[in-house]
Order: structure tokens, then C-alpha cells, then sequence
């Protein structure tokens, strides 16, 4: 007997189709093994459906009353109040209040979205079989019509109720964020485009702590200067201090290269903010045959005797003037305050 011949009856069981193995063969997913479905009451009780969706719509509401507690609570409660809460005993009244509302707000979203999965949802349990990652048309079709099948199932666009109130819930919770926002501190308004520079102050030597007069300001001399008026122990010194600081030079007037500034100088004295306009630092170099003043953290250079411009490094634009002037005393005074906001080149400048 050739050994193509074998008798039907020696074949092995998962060749034999008595067994099933070639009925079986083209449908590996026909008997999964997946127990056998049983309905939910709310899948054959209408009125327990309609309890579920009170639920879910009562959940997704508490969120919403939640996110507003949260908001509402920066309004009430300072931040310096402390309160007695049994058993965490004294604590901020702010930060439990915040922290209670928003943990309110996140949990009964989530909980009305599982609440509304397990008893509206389908829950029948579907084998398919893989595919590959590039699939045939057939299966978008198919894919897409299961989408439509699950959308229908459960119940998003016939369960009104609970449709708007989680709308409202997943709306409402993100201004909780927008709230924090709030609590970085005070909105700068004005305040980063102006210095207390204004028309009559006079230049004070920030090391003699004296006026300055036009005498004491000679060529190849760098002189640091604050406004009058400006206390070292003043409680807001440093923020004042960190707009309005001066770099006074004096430039022989024939080697003024800009027009604007030669204007804006007294006698060849130019003023110009001292805060380097890459990331703030306080510029303190200057060389005297070329007028360039260097910032010594990133090395951006300016040149004095046209503008400031920028010559080198990462500073996005010229530093600031200061119109200057003499008073009756004789000395060193401003005639307004910078007319573009000194230092980096932030959204401010919009």
C-alpha cells in the first residue's frame, strides 16, 4: 500500500472530519467559550433603566455643583484662615475646601461614567477574530457599523438626561484648572511697562547715594544711577530697582553715531538701562575705545555709541534710553520715563 493511501479510519483525530476539525477549520472563533449572556434587569425593565439614568444624570450633576463649590471657594475663604476639622484637626480652610470640591468633582464624573456602563451599556461580549493593521475595506465596513451598533446600544442619543449633564460635567471641570491659574499670583497689568522714572527725577549715584551732576561724568567712566526718591531700604527696593537701573556714560558728541540718542544726551552724557534685555541680568562691563557694554551672563554686547543695538549674542533688541536733561541746580535729570519696556523682550511688549 503506497503511504499516500491511509485508511480514513487510521487518520488522526484532528484530521478526521468526524471530529469536526475540517467543519471547524474555517471558523476558529465559531465556540470561543465565552459563558452564556444573561440580561440585566435594566435590559428587560424600562423603569429600572430609567432609575439608572437618574443615577448617572445625579452623579454627573454633583460634579458640576462640586466644580462650582471649587471656584466659588477661592471667593470666601481667605488663605490665611484656619480651621478645626475632626480628625485632621487644624488645617486651611482654603486648601480642604479645594481639595474636597475637586475630588468631589473628578470622582463623580468617574463614577457616573461606570455606573452608566455597567447597567446601560451592552454588555454582551464579542470574539473577533485579529486582522491585519492594514484592513480590507469589508472590515472598515464593518468596523464602523459595529461603532454605530454600540453608539445606538448605549442609549447616548435617546438618554437625553444623562447626554446634557455629563456635557455639563466635563465642561464645568476644566475651569477648575483655569482657576488655579488664578492663584500664581497677581496679574502684572501695567506694571512691567513702566519704572518710576518720570519727568524732574534726578539721577542719584548708586554709590555716592548724591545727584548726579554732568561734572561728574568723564569720558571712559561707567557710572551706575537710581531715581530720586528710591530708598535701599525700601520694602519694594529690588523691584523698583530691577526696571529703573541706569548706566550713565560719557561720549565725546562727534562719535555718537545715532541721532535719536545724540538728542536724547546732555553734553554727550547718555543714559540707558542697565537690565539686558536677553534674560534680565544687570550689565556692569564697558569698554571705553569701542563704547561697547557687555552683559556677562550670556555675552550679549551693545553698542553705546549708535543706539545700543545689539552686536553680538542672544538680546533681542536695543536696550532703552532715557531722555536726560539739567536741572536749575545743575544737575542730571529725566525728562519722562523710558518709552518701551526695559529688559527681555516678553509678551509685554504686545
Amino acid at each position: 500500500m503506497s503511504s499516500q493511501e491511509i485508511p480514513e479510519e487510521n487518520l488522526p483525530a484532528e484530521q478526521d472530519p468526524a471530529h469536526g476539525a475540517v467543519e471547524g477549520a474555517g471558523d476558529p472563533f465559531a465556540d470561543p467559550g465565552l459563558p452564556a449572556h444573561q440580561p440585566r434587569i435594566q435590559d428587560i425593565d424600562e423603569r429600572a433603566a430609567d432609575r439608572s439614568e437618574r443615577a448617572v444624570a445625579f452623579m454627573f450633576t454633583l460634579s458640576m455643583l462640586a466644580t462650582v463649590g471649587f471656584i466659588a471657594s477661592y471667593v470666601i475663604f481667605p488663605v490665611d484662615k484656619i480651621v478645626y476639622i475632626f480628625p485632621f484637626g487644624n488645617v486651611s480652610a482654603l486648601n480642604f475646601s479645594l481639595g474636597l470640591t475637586l475630588g468631589v468633582a473628578l470622582f463623580a464624573i468617574g463614577a457616573g461614567a461606570v455606573h452608566w456602563a455597567r447597567t446601560l451599556m451592552s454588555d454582551v461580549e464579542v470574539a473577533d477574530e485579529r486582522h491585519a493593521i492594514s484592513a480590507e475595506p469589508e472590515v472598515k465596513a464593518k468596523v464602523l457599523a459595529d461603532f454605530a451598533a454600540g453608539a445606538q446600544e448605549s442609549a447616548f442619543g435617546r438618554r437625553k438626561l444623562i447626554r446634557n449633564t455629563m456635557f455639563g460635567a466635563l465642561a464645568l471641570v476644566p475651569l477648575a484648572g483655569v482657576v488655579l491659574l488664578r492663584d500664581l499670583g497677581p496679574l502684572p497689568e501695567k506694571k512691567l511697562r513702566s519704572t518710576m522714572w518720570a519727568k524732574g527725577k534726578q539721577l542719584v549715584n548708586m554709590n555716592t547715594m548724591e545727584p548726579l551732576r554732568p561734572e561728574d561724568v568723564v569720558v571712559g567712566s561707567l557710572t551706575f544711577a537710581m531715581p530720586e526718591g528710591l530708598e535701599e531700604d525700601a520694602e519694594d527696593f529690588q523691584k523698583q530697582i530691577a526696571k529703573a537701573a541706569l548706566m550713565i556714560v560719557r561720549i565725546e558728541p562727534d562719535n555718537i553715531k545715532d541721532k535719536r540718542e545724540r538728542e536724547w544726551a546732555h553734553e554727550g552724557i547718555v543714559a540707558y538701562s542697565k537690565i539686558c534685555t536677553h534674560v534680565g541680568c544687570p550689565i556692569s562691563l564697558y569698554e571705553q575705545q569701542t563704547h561697547h557694554v557687555l552683559c556677562p551672563c550670556h555675552q550679549s554686547t551693545f553698542d553705546l555709541s549708535d543706539g545700543a543695538r545689539v552686536i553680538f549674542g542672544p538680546a533681542g533688541h536695543a536696550l532703552p534710553q532715557l531722555r536726560i536733561s539739567v536741572n536749575s541746580e545743575g544737575n542730571l535729570e529725566a525728562l519722562g520715563d523710558f518709552e518701551e519696556p526695559v529688559g527681555p523682550a516678553f509678551w509685554e511688549r504686545g
